[in-house]
């Protein structure tokens, strides 16, 4: 009996030993993508150094990281991520006007054939004011305490005595289309680039509502994903309306952590849209509100085949009818292996260039007098979702309208219930407030996500009168 009971012990340790192994072997695979992605962008978008990107930024988000390393070849443009020094090891390439890929099952110069063709990005006007400049003169109006929003300011760019840090990098807030107040942490500039990872979905609703307008998509029709539209297949009924909400009914899992859904496109896949939009039908579609950046990678798909079908196209049609046209000179959402937008996560522009896009949606859709997005789009975007339950989110947009009959059950409920924004990981945020013709821009590294949001907003929302 003790030599049965020793040998099944023996063989419970074993097993647990070998699926250990396993586990963490294969959630290398995704470390090394996300530390090899993420430092790339930082070293070759922001010329970051990148012992500090790994070690402040990087190694935080997970305890596995401390497995990790980078390897960085500043010749070739790229970073390389591999897991003990040596497992599993993957590069991230960086091409200019593209950004950072990861190289998942494809080569370097397949990945620098995509870049023919592309389109130059316009020089910033240094001269003319802001939004349609970069020329910024701070003049408090009558009606704001100019003191009470510096003291949000201190109180954001200072770092708790305990606790993770808030790792604030930019802050910018816009009143009645100008600026009143803008300041940036150690080492950053206003013309540097920052990550809005999923602030970046928001841009892509405002490509969407483009193509409405040019009358080349319709939300309500089935969404053309072609590998839905097979006899049988019910994901073909899926709707570009029900994308765009989060409400497809798509099985996704959106935890960020080995095996998971979200990780494994990110830094395993590459077609995002492809690895999304493979997922089998979880409910009917508007049969549950799910949030998921998989869905997001899809609406990217749809809008790349739209505007041309190649990558080059994509960013020409991004530009042309979007980017240039607000003075977003820095805007840049790099793309996935298949040449394709990644429309979930991977959107760089400066904290400027960020309260440009803010200020379209507040300003209806229209800049300088053009109409932009189509009439009725923001209102459409702001709409809550029907089975959001706390009426948190739009299309693409997340909001502060409250529970369907109880508007006090809100996010953020010190707020006004007219309050959306754009939000994303590490506590990216851009804030519109219609009532006072507000946007206020926030960026940051904070990895608890804990930085003080609602209180920031908040003292920055009262200080105008």
């Amino acid at each position: 009996m003790k030599k049965k009971l020793l040998y099944g012990i023996a063989l419970v340790v074993l097993a647990a030993l070998g699926y250990g192994i396993y586990y963490i072997d294969s959630a290398l695979v995704i470390g090394n993508g996300y530390a090899a992605k993420y430092v790339c962008s930082q070293v070759f978008i922001d010329g970051r150094d990148p012992s500090y990107v790994f070690q402040k930024e990087v190694r935080p988000t997970n305890v596995l990281f401390s497995l990790v390393g980078v390897d960085v070849d500043y010749a070739n443009k790229s970073v390389t991520g591999k897991g003990l020094g040596f497992r599993r090891p993957i590069t991230a390439v960086y091409r200019d006007g593209l950004g950072c890929t990861l190289a998942v099952d494809t080569t370097r110069e397949e990945l620098m054939t995509q870049a023919a063709g592309l389109m130059t990005r316009k020089t910033p006007d240094a001269e003319s004011p802001w939004p349609g400049g970069e020329r910024v003169t701070i003049s408090i109006p009558a009606n704001v305490d100019g003191a009470k929003i510096a003291a949000a300011l201190d109180e954001i760019f200072t770092e708790p005595a305990d606790g993770p840090p808030n790792n604030t990098q930019a802050a910018v807030v816009v009143y009645r289309g100008t600026i009143i107040a803008e300041r940036y942490g150690q080492g950053y500039t206003p013309s540097m680039p920052i990550l809005g990872w999923s602030m970046t979905k928001s841009v892509i609703n405002a490509l969407v509502g483009i193509l409405v307008r040019l009358g080349l998509i319709d939300i309500a029709a089935p969404a053309p994903v072609a590998a839905w539209h097979t006899p049988g297949d019910p994901r073909g009924a899926i709707t570009l309306d029900q994308l765009l909400r989060m409400s497809s009914g798509l099985e996704f899992v959106e935890i960020y952590g080995p095996h998971q859904d979200v990780t494994d496109m990110l830094y395993a896949s590459k077609s995002m849209s492809d690895f999304a939009s493979a997922k089998r039908l979880k409910t009917r579609p508007d049969g549950e509100w799910y949030y998921s950046s998989g869905t997001a990678n899809i609406v990217a798909r749809i809008i790349r085949d739209l505007s041309g079908g190649t990558l080059a196209g994509t960013y020409a049609f991004a530009r042309r009818e979007l980017f240039d046209k607000l003075g977003m000179c820095s805007a840049l959402i790099e793309p996935d292996a298949s040449g394709t937008p990644v429309g979930s996560s991977y959107m760089f522009a400066t904290p400027r260039d960020w309260a440009r896009i803010g200020l379209l949606f507040l300003n209806d859709g229209v800049w300088n007098g053009q109409r932009i997005l189509p009439e009725g789009w923001v209102k459409y975007s702001v709409t809550p979702t029907p089975l959001a339950p706390k009426g948190e989110y739009g299309a693409h947009l997340w909001l502060n309208a409250g529970a369907k009959g109880n508007p006090s059950d809100r996010t953020y409920p010190s707020l006004p219930t007219d309050m959306y924004y754009m939000s994303g990981y590490n506590g990216q945020i851009v804030a519109m407030f219609p009532s006072k013709q507000l946007v206020v821009v926030r960026m940051g590294v904070t990895h608890d996500e804990d930085w003080g949001e609602e209180r920031f907003l908040k003292s920055v929302y009262d200080s105008i009168r």
